[in-house]
């Protein structure tokens, strides 16, 4: 069981000077990026999953990092942002000029589909595949149709700014020829150039929240096949 960010304060933060606080910030970072390693490694799901799982330690890891960020200005202390958070803090700032946002998957053999959402005005979603083009209808976690602004909410959810810009096997030391390639493209209305990320057979350790969002079932995708 995890305990709640306050209760992360009074054991861990509480009386710290900023220079223990700081270090307790970094320990924070390095767990994250531990935990999203762990389960964008190829093997993960093999083994058992220990609870609480790695997706729920992220999350509170994540708010105890926040909380800590809270406790150091508090102790004097000014925070400085790293490249990769200055990178993310850049994408979080400019989610509500995004235009279109073109999600693609696939392979050389079965094509690649694309799945499309325009944030324009109000949301519009299709998919594409080939030249075919049908109108995508994309709901929330109560079924109920996502608008612009909860899709967008539901995108933040993501922490996408933080993910790396392109995954590969060769991280984990192997090559894979053909398999699934991805790529996820956002473009903006106000000037800001386009953002992409991609990958080859390697993924964020939460796509498989983003296909949700996109209203891909792969369920039913096995299910046509």
């Amino acid at each position: 069981m995890m305990i709640s960010p306050e209760g992360y304060y009074e054991e861990y933060l509480k009386g710290k000077t900023k220079e223990q606080i700081m270090s307790a910030i970094r320990g924070l970072k390095q767990e994250i990026g531990r935990l999203k390693n762990t389960i964008e490694s190829p093997d993960y799901g093999q083994e058992e999953i220990v609870h609480p799982s790695e997706d729920t330690r992220l999350h509170w890891t994540r708010e105890y990092l926040e909380r800590a960020k809270q406790a150091y200005a508090e102790a004097g202390g000014t925070y400085t942002l790293s490249k990769s958070e200055e990178k993310a803090f850049d994408f979080d700032s400019n989610m509500d000029f995004i235009s279109k946002i073109t999600f693609s998957n696939g392979g050389f053999f079965g094509g690649y589909r694309s799945y499309v959402v325009e944030l324009s005005d109000e949301l519009r979603a299709y998919t594409k595949l080939w030249d075919d083009e049908e109108p995508l209808i994309l709901q929330d976690e109560d079924d109920e149709p996502f608008t612009k602004e909860t899709y967008i909410a539901a995108l933040a959810d993501l922490h996408i700014g933080e993910w790396r810009r392109r995954y590969s096997t060769q991280r984990f030391g192997y090559t894979v020829c053909d398999g699934t390639q991805w790529e996820l493209e956002f473009e903006y209305y106000n000037g800001h150039k386009p953002v992409r990320f991609d990958g080859d057979n390697s993924y964020p350790y939460n796509f498989e929240r983003l296909k949700i969002i996109f209203g891909i079932d792969d369920t039913e995708e096995d299910e046509d096949e």
